[in-house]
């Protein structure tokens, strides 16, 4: 075989080995044309570029988990603090996350970031503690209609830790006990009214019904009896009393 047409050959294969691309299910590619872009995103499976003249940008449509480091934040009744979150999102048009951004992944970054401290920023301490997914749901919405134009999708952020600081721990911890003491004494007090109330009712009836203290005598003289003690004070009524001094007056 003639030498030319081996290494006619070889080119040949050479050329064809940097042009067929292979796609995966969740990749698309980007073609450019010396330096225009071609209208529709190429893929998955096999595709067929035109080496030299064509430059294929890979971009990823799976779900991409950005982490957002520590973001101090001052809130709205002036407590500083430091606050991260994660982002869920995903490209949802190849083309504009190329052409639109330089680096779509570090400027959704950014973005997230700055949108963190501003919104969060607005929000008191309590707001922050307390009402985590309201401020992760406006946070998603702010940073999804940003991103937008770039062909990326922000499904979903979630505020991971608060950090306070070691003095504002403390006066939380003080206040969360001060709230506890004040819930027992209340519930202490609540239990000392209705006693009370009981007690009344309790001797009201025994004034409408005076043979009923004698049987709550004789119930008590049952108790005593049945603790075994040497010595037995049996109550008299106040009536019988009067009732003997009467007789000795006759």
């Amino acid at each position: 075989m003639p030498q030319g047409l081996l290494v006619g050959l070889g080119l040949v294969v050479l050329w064809l080995v940097l042009s067929i691309k292979v796609l995966n299910e969740y990749e698309r590619g980007v073609v450019f044309r010396l330096g225009s872009l071609l209208p529709d995103a190429k893929g998955p499976g096999l595709v067929l570029i035109v080496w030299p003249i064509d430059r294929m940008v890979r971009v990823s449509l799976r779900t991409i988990v950005l982490d957002v480091p520590p973001q101090d934040v001052i809130t709205r009744d002036n407590v500083s603090v430091k606050v991260n979150a994660v982002v869920y999102f995903r490209v949802m048009n190849p083309v504009m996350a190329v052409v639109q951004v330089e680096n779509y992944l570090y400027a959704t970054s950014q973005m997230a970031q700055t949108t963190l401290r501003s919104i969060l920023g607005g929000a008191t301490l309590d707001e922050l503690l307390s009402e985590r997914e309201r401020l992760a749901g406006h946070l998603q919405q702010v940073i999804d209609e940003h991103t937008d134009p770039w062909g990326v999708k922000v499904s979903q952020v979630a505020v991971k830790a608060v950090d306070l600081p070691p003095e504002m721990v403390r006066a939380m911890a003080k206040q969360a006990e001060a709230e506890r003491e004040k819930r027992a004494k209340f519930i202490h007090a609540s239990g000392e009214f209705d006693a009370s109330k009981q007690l009344t009712e309790a001797a009201e009836a025994l004034q409408r019904q005076p043979i009923a203290i004698h049987l709550r005598y004789l119930q008590t003289l049952t108790e005593i009896a049945a603790e075994k003690n040497s010595t037995i004070i049996f109550p008299v009524p106040i009536d019988w009393m009067k009732a003997l001094l009467v007789r000795e007056e006759k």
